[in-house]
């Protein structure tokens, strides 16, 4: 019992890791990438949201909180407008 719940603590942990990566990494790309375009932009927020409701199910409230907000801000200041509210 106990091993079972460090092994889903542990799965838990990994799926945490990776999503902070993914985030890490679609942050940079939208503040670095030159090539890339408003639209481009929020689909690679919206698919970033996609893959938080696959790796934490029934958390999409927490994304929305947390993350669009920051995303919504980078698009902001970096193409003069933010996400579309309505998208997600």
């Amino acid at each position: 019992m106990r091993e079972e719940r460090e092994l889903l603590i542990e799965e838990e942990n990994k799926r945490i890791r990776r999503f902070r990566l993914l985030v890490d990494l679609t942050k940079n790309i939208l503040y670095q990438d030159a090539s890339l375009k408003h639209p481009e932009a929020c689909n690679m927020v919206n698919d970033l949201r996609r893959v938080a409701s696959v790796l934490f199910p029934g958390k999409e409230s927490t994304f929305d909180l947390v993350l669009w907000p920051r995303f919504d801000r980078v698009l902001r200041e970096r193409f003069g407008e933010g996400l579309d509210s309505s998208v997600h």
